[in-house]
């Protein structure tokens, strides 16, 4: 097979999507080739294909049937008319709207370059339908890809290391430069690679445990004594003493269960 930059004056990249194109090729293979196939799934859906970089490349794999989600009406009409094998497989549609019982009766996995401003806002809809979901491959900008994959005690640990840790194993693939897209965006970009884990629940009540850990890190200077007052009083213990970016998924879900504890005495 030929593989192709795309003609970026075929489809105009879009502000308000946050829209930039992917014209290196070699990147596009590594990005498809995270896919380990984690998980036994059979279908990969791509999230916002543009002119079809990535798929290409998703396309002769024998292992599993690419299907593309695209809010772009423009980006649909192209992928139309130059991948017409795949047509029936494109769905026109925003993903954080998507239902995937309409179009899997099974696991898939995700793969997409993901528009930057909506990056964590797709990781929320995952984790919503993780058990659907047992890998994901994305390109996003650095930062936030750093943080995601960050262990604790590092200064990138966050909020989604913390959420998305708790459900799927995290690798850090590749760095990618500004001048790898049309056009180039301002800031680094980085792949990573989300494979599910083997939690099924966790041990703790699991709206408590967003709300904890998103109460932790809103004042992660502060030890999670002062940060986590909002949340309501926690019996003394040691890891009070520590501050957000400190502790591990467990810690926080010791956390969690100390404070339902309280909730459900008073």
């Amino acid at each position: 097979m030929n593989y192709k930059k795309p003609d970026n004056s075929k489809v105009r990249a879009k502000k308000h999507l946050g829209q930039h194109f992917l014209k290196d090729l070699n990147i596009a293979q590594r990005i498809v080739d995270g896919l380990s196939g984690h998980g036994d799934y059979d279908r990969v859906l791509e999230i916002g294909p543009g002119m079809g970089v990535l798929t290409q490349f998703l396309l002769p794999k024998n292992s599993f049937s690419t299907h593309v989600i695209e809010i772009d009406t423009e980006s649909v009409t192209y992928l139309e008319k130059h991948y017409p094998d795949l047509a029936p497989r494109i769905i026109s549609g925003d993903f954080l709207k998507f239902n995937p019982g309409e179009y899997f009766p099974d696991k898939f996995a995700i793969i997409g370059n993901f528009p930057y401003n909506i990056s964590s806002q797709i990781f929320f809809r995952a984790l919503e339908i993780r058990d659907r979901i047992p890998e994901i491959v994305c390109m996003l900008q650095k930062e936030v890809a750093q943080r995601i994959a960050s262990p604790p005690g590092n200064k990138d640990y966050g909020i989604l290391s913390v959420l998305l840790q708790a459900f799927y194993d995290i690798d850090y693939l590749v760095s990618v430069p500004p001048g790898a897209f049309d056009p180039p965006p301002k800031v680094q970009s980085g792949v990573i690679r989300l494979r599910r884990n083997a939690v099924s629940n966790l041990e703790c009540d699991e709206k408590m445990f967003f709300r904890v850990v998103k109460t932790a890190f809103n004042q992660r200077r502060k030890t999670l004594r002062n940060a986590l007052k909002p949340v309501g009083e926690i019996p003394d213990h040691p890891l009070l003493n520590k501050r957000a970016e400190q502790l591990s998924v467990p810690d926080f879900v010791t956390l969690t269960l100390l404070a339902q504890n309280v909730q459900s005495q008073n």
